[in-house]
């Protein structure tokens, strides 16, 4: 099966052909809606996805100058108010003063370009960048398990790649780039993830192979994950005969299975509105 000549690749496409390549090719080839829930109990996962979405929403907000207080004013979400008053707290410490969120940035890889739409960069022009990442999980994910995630790859990498406009229009060198996940739930304890030079090369090398690799799959060639852990919070289970019953939300905190939902791609029928 050949890619669309204009496909577009994100970190959250990358990871669902790395978790599972048949996921991919139903997601983003074939197209396919299935309407089989992720997470159980169904009522609670739905919860805390508009719990998660409206968090990103108030920090968008205040970044953007609404007052804190008009906004504080809006919650009646105990949750949302306990995780707001962590942000106001702890989240912007130490962030450069000019502050992008929602920003997106994409660039050529492999012959498709790869797109990311990012939570905040946080810039000290010539000197800094720190991309921020907010995450509602219940737990705190492993730090090796979100080193092994795309979005840890694809974030530092497509900032030093397309990221000169905000930075005097100079390119950031990769050791001026972080990467930081925020936790609400865990408000002094941020994952930080320095970039240097020889992960930006590796990561570099990693993304246009992995890219390659798709593009050389013919429509048989997209093989179901042999992790069957990973069935229980996908959408296409049943569809893939890997069972009907979804995983149960509290087991799918470690994986971030909800947060994962909270960074769905892009809409590729609006893309073309982004000027590259």
């Amino acid at each position: 099966m050949t890619l669309p000549p204009l496909f577009l690749f994100s970190q959250a496409s990358l990871q669902d052909y790395a978790d599972c390549p048949r996921r991919f090719q139903l997601r983003y080839l074939l197209r396919v809606a299935w309407p089989a829930l992720e997470a159980e109990p169904a009522l609670e996962s739905e919860r805390h996805l508009q719990q998660g979405s409206a968090f990103h929403r108030l920090v968008h907000q205040h970044v953007v100058g609404i007052a804190p207080e008009r906004l504080a004013g809006t919650l009646t979400d105990a949750d949302l108010r306990r995780w707001w008053g962590n942000y106001l707290d702890h989240g912007l410490q130490g962030l450069p003063a000019s502050r992008y969120p929602e920003i997106v940035l994409s660039a050529p890889v492999g012959g498709h370009r790869l797109v990311a739409k990012y939570d905040l960069i946080a810039v000290d022009a010539g000197q800094r960048a720190v991309i921020v990442d907010w995450k509602t999980s219940r737990r705190q994910p492993k730090r090796r398990h979100l080193a092994q995630r795309l979005q840890t790859r694809v974030y530092p990498y497509l900032l030093v790649q397309a990221g000169a406009h905000l930075n005097d229009v100079q390119p950031f060198r990769p050791e001026q780039v972080e990467m930081v996940y925020w936790f609400a739930n865990f408000p002094a304890a941020p994952e930080r993830f320095a970039y240097d030079a020889a992960q930006y090369e590796a990561d570099e090398v990693y993304l246009a192979s992995l890219i390659a690799e798709i593009e050389g799959l013919g429509e048989e060639g997209f093989p179901l994950t042999t992790d069957g852990r990973r069935c229980e919070y996908c959408p296409y289970r049943s569809l893939c005969r890997r069972g009907v019953r979804a995983g149960a939300l509290d087991g799918a905190e470690d994986d971030m299975v909800q947060e994962d939902l909270l960074h769905l791609d892009i809409d590729f029928e609006q893309i073309a509105e982004i000027e590259f």
